[in-house]
């Protein structure tokens, strides 16, 4: 594939968690960022835009890539029209701005979530079976993607990836708040415990991200991505307990119990309109085994850190030295 002079890789949704670290991987000098949010941490690089609104979707000449990383993917999002708006409609302005300026390179974040609940160990070639509309949404903007790159196939290298979840340093989704739930020693099991969960370090997944950026790879490739060592909950906990020294309860709530509770935080969440930490769609989650197949990304890629070097370091920053951040050293 022909490259610009000055190549330059624009990042869609590059204000939030991962894609900060990515952009610090990659060197923020080759970087342009379009998101709805400034980067607290690369203001001097980003542009205000909505995927929403074609308009404000602005590649600059030099750009030969796009990693589109924006999404609307919490599990409380009102309305669920959102999750379409964004990862469907959005992916589609997106990848129509990109055809009139000539860019053919693109990386799309999407999900393992397209294969739904309970299902055994699958690997890129599974069925789709989304649970959830986020799910279903990134499992559609694949499709328009796919239909994209068959229009012009012999010229255009596109990268699907579909990560478990994600966790690290400054994330402050669902794995957060579990580690900070069992690390409070106050954390009660809600099942056995023995149901796997793939995780994703996000160290690993910007790193992977930056090779498949690098490579360049004409065709349409796609990836799970997880850790290679999955871990059970009674595991993790374990992790926990070693590296925070503690001792945590071993009583545990029946899934049962656990779901009526769920549902009375769903109740109370629509009457007080708040946000809730627990809701019986994440009681849900938290009791299914999320496991997945990433041999492919893993046979073409050394991660550098391993699972327990990622809670580790999470923990670390996180819970045991927790600092305010410190921009400059963050952007360098």
């Amino acid at each position: 594939m022909e490259k610009s002079a000055n190549p330059t890789v624009t990042v869609i949704g590059g204000s939030g968690f991962i894609g900060s670290k990515l952009i610090k991987k990659l060197g923020f000098e080759k970087c342009i960022n379009i998101d709805k949010n400034q980067s607290a941490f690369f203001s001097n690089i980003t542009t205000i835009g909505d995927i929403r609104n074609s308009d404000q979707i602005v590649f600059n000449k030099e750009t030969n890539a796009v990693i589109l990383l924006a999404a609307e993917h919490r599990d409380d999002v009102h309305p669920t029209s959102l999750y379409y708006d964004v990862n469907v409609r959005g992916t589609k302005n997106v990848l129509a701005k990109m055809d009139r300026t000539g860019i053919k390179h693109l990386i799309f974040t999407s999900s393992v979530a397209i294969y739904g609940l309970n299902k055994q160990n699958p690997n890129e070639n599974h069925i789709h079976d989304p649970f959830n509309p986020y799910g279903k949404s990134k499992w559609e903007a694949e499709q328009v993607i796919k239909e994209w790159y068959d229009k012009e196939p012999e010229s255009k290298s596109v990268t699907i990836i579909r990560p478990t979840v994600i966790f690290g340093e400054r994330n402050r989704g669902n794995v957060y708040n579990l580690l900070k739930q069992i690390s409070s020693g106050k954390f009660m099991m809600i099942g056995k415990g023995k149901n796997k969960k793939s995780m994703a370090y996000v160290g690993n997944v910007v790193s992977f991200i930056k090779n498949r950026h690098e490579k360049e790879e004409l065709g349409y490739h796609v990836f799970n991505y997880a850790e290679k060592t999955n871990i059970n909950m009674n595991e993790l906990v374990s992790v926990i307990e070693e590296k925070m020294k503690l001792r945590i309860p071993k009583f545990k709530i029946p899934f049962w119990l656990g779901m009526i509770g769920g549902f009375c935080f769903d109740i109370i969440a629509k009457i007080t309109r708040r946000k809730l930490s627990i809701s019986s769609v994440r009681v849900k989650k938290f009791c299914a085994t999320t496991q997945f197949d990433a041999t492919k990304a893993h046979r073409s890629f050394n991660v550098p850190y391993t699972l327990k070097q990622g809670l580790n370091n999470t923990l670390e920053y996180e819970f045991i030295n927790p600092e305010e951040d410190n921009i400059l050293s963050y952007s360098e």
